[in-house]
């Protein structure tokens, strides 16, 4: 059997085919599309620049890290 013709193939080229006439055929949804692809980029890349800093970067020595890590978890559990 080649496997173009398998079940698996024929539903994922389906699934496929669904979502892309769909999103070929909108107006509306590719603007609210681009706004979520906006979103989604100032949480995950703005937020992280500027309030999320790397902490293990700048405390723990240069492959040290998970000796950092654990001296940190066991003295607040103490």
């Amino acid at each position: 059997m080649h496997w173009k013709q398998t079940t698996a193939y024929r539903w994922a080229n389906n699934v496929f085919h669904l979502y892309y006439d769909g999103f070929k055929s909108m107006t509306v949804g590719k603007t609210l599309w681009f706004v979520i692809l906006i979103k989604l980029f100032i949480i995950f890349v703005i937020l992280k620049l500027f309030f999320f800093p790397n902490f293990l970067k700048e405390k723990a020595p240069k492959g040290n890290e998970a000796a950092y890590v654990s001296s940190q978890i066991t003295g607040r559990a103490e």
